[in-house]
């Protein structure tokens, strides 16, 4: 089963998540293999973090809570809110797959928050910027709670426009990078 973790920074923890970064990428260590995609997302000035996002595959929805609460940042009080939802892997590949590679243009999460009837439950046709994509799912699979992307695009508009506008009760786009220990 695929879940998709998206962590968000609590305002002010900027010096304690610096802190723990040793310890949250150890963590994160334990789940290489399970890792689909990661990394931090960053306010308007590209550096400053604002959330982590990890996708990943776990047994079942037990696992998903058991990696999304004993993360040493959530531990600690550096997030503020926790977004954990089953997700499938439309794309069928990890972000080290992206044809485009970890550097090089702008890239963003899209989160469209569903309500009603579900919607973009298939990829778009140009799959070429894609970076992961798939429907955000309730513990069973069996309800549509809306849509996440990960992507390579110009601007956030662009990026927004993947999803289709009116189907969502709300759509956020964050900038993201790819995560991982620095090479």
């Amino acid at each position: 089963m695929e879940f998709l973790c998206y962590h968000r920074d609590r305002p002010g923890s900027i010096a304690l998540r610096d802190e723990l970064l040793e310890e949250h990428w150890s963590y994160m260590d334990r789940y290489a293999k399970e890792i689909i995609a990661r990394g931090p997302t960053l306010a308007g000035d590209g550096d400053t973090p604002t959330g982590s996002v990890h996708i990943l595959n776990l047994p079942d929805p037990v696992a998903a809570r058991a990696f999304a609460f004993d993360e040493p940042n959530y531990q600690a009080g550096v997030y503020r809110d926790v977004l954990l939802r089953r997700w499938r892997n439309t794309l069928g590949r990890t972000m080290w797959d992206f044809p485009g590679g970890r550097t090089g243009g702008n890239r963003y999460l899209i989160l469209g928050l569903g309500t009603g009837q579900a919607t973009d439950l298939v990829a778009p046709p140009d799959r070429d910027e894609l970076i992961a994509y798939g429907p955000l799912l309730s513990d069973n699979g069996a309800t549509w709670l809306g849509t996440a992307v990960l992507v390579r695009a110009p601007d956030p508009e662009t990026a927004r426009a993947i999803l289709t506008p009116d189907r969502y009760a709300d759509i956020e786009v964050h900038n993201w990078q790819f995560g991982g220990r620095p090479s």
